[in-house]
């Protein structure tokens, strides 16, 4: 199979996501069904967050058995080094954002001419809005590392790996889909078609990217790197999903939400398992 065909593949298995995405366009949600969808998509993220620390550390974990300590040091910290860019810079990133509104809505004037500023002044994304971006923005770095798999299983000459890695793949991003828009479905926020399509483009496009460069670079510290910042994107965006929930009230709801999402992700994840097999 030419590189061309195995590129197309890899832009298959990233573009599943919009499968999941119009779910975003639903009109008017009930407190339930937005409670219901946010709990649903934690379950998604939790289920992805393990899945991607789970192989962002195997290299690491298998060099500590064979007692190559070298490897265990740059690994491990390549990891570190991921997770902490990942989490932190959403952190740093989130209050830089909230200090710049709060300044720019204190420096607005009052009185007769204030309306008119209010309307000129830029708009700012709602806090649903910047959790979809980032959500798609960490599964987009998790589709990259995944898009080195299936280029990797190409430019070693496993044809068969690399198309059911893109089958197995497929099937999961159209979960992801669906979790990148969850939190605007449960602000009762609807955006325009347009937004899908970055949303997704940012989301599955790395998985196309992924395979281009994994056909040429077989390179474990590129993929460690590219997990960790997954993971750690990841992780900030559950916390903020969870404080999300805590506050709908809708605890039971929320535990079988919850666990509806992890068991998609270990459904679909399991297609990808027996294709390693």
């Amino acid at each position: 199979m030419s590189s061309a065909n195995i590129a197309l593949l890899g832009a298959i298995a990233g573009f599943t996501i919009y499968l999941g995405l119009p779910i975003g366009r639903l009109r008017k949600p009930t407190p339930r069904l937005k409670a219901g969808l946010n709990a649903v998509a934690i379950g998604i993220l939790v289920f992805l967050l393990w899945d991607v620390l789970t192989h962002a550390w195997e290299p690491t974990d298998e060099a500590l058995g064979k007692h190559e300590w070298g490897a265990v040091a740059s690994d491990g910290f390549t990891l570190v080094a991921g997770l902490a860019a990942g989490l932190l810079g959403l952190v740093y990133y989130d209050g830089w954002m909230a200090r710049r509104r709060g300044g720019e809505a204190a420096s607005r004037p009052a009185g007769p001419g204030a309306v008119g500023a209010t309307e000129l002044a830029p708009k700012h994304r709602s806090q649903a809005a910047s959790l979809a971006l980032m959500i798609a923005t960490g599964i987009g770095l998790h589709n990259f590392a995944e898009g080195l798999a299936i280029g990797n299983s190409a430019a070693k000459g496993v044809l068969s790996l690399a198309i059911l890695l893109v089958i197995g793949f497929g099937l999961h991003n159209a979960t992801e889909g669906f979790g990148i828009v969850a939190p605007l479905a449960a602000a009762g926020e609807r955006p325009s078609w347009l937004a899908l399509f970055w949303l997704g483009l940012i989301g599955g496009g790395p998985t196309f990217l992924g395979t281009l460069v994994g056909q040429r670079l077989v390179n474990d510290t590129v993929s460690i790197a590219f997990l960790g910042l997954a993971a750690g994107s990841i992780l900030y965006v559950v916390i903020e999903l969870f404080a999300v929930a805590r506050k709908t009230g809708f605890k039971t709801l929320t535990a079988w939400c919850v666990l509806t999402g992890l068991v998609l992700g270990f459904a679909t994840d399991a297609v990808v398992t027996a294709a390693g097999a």
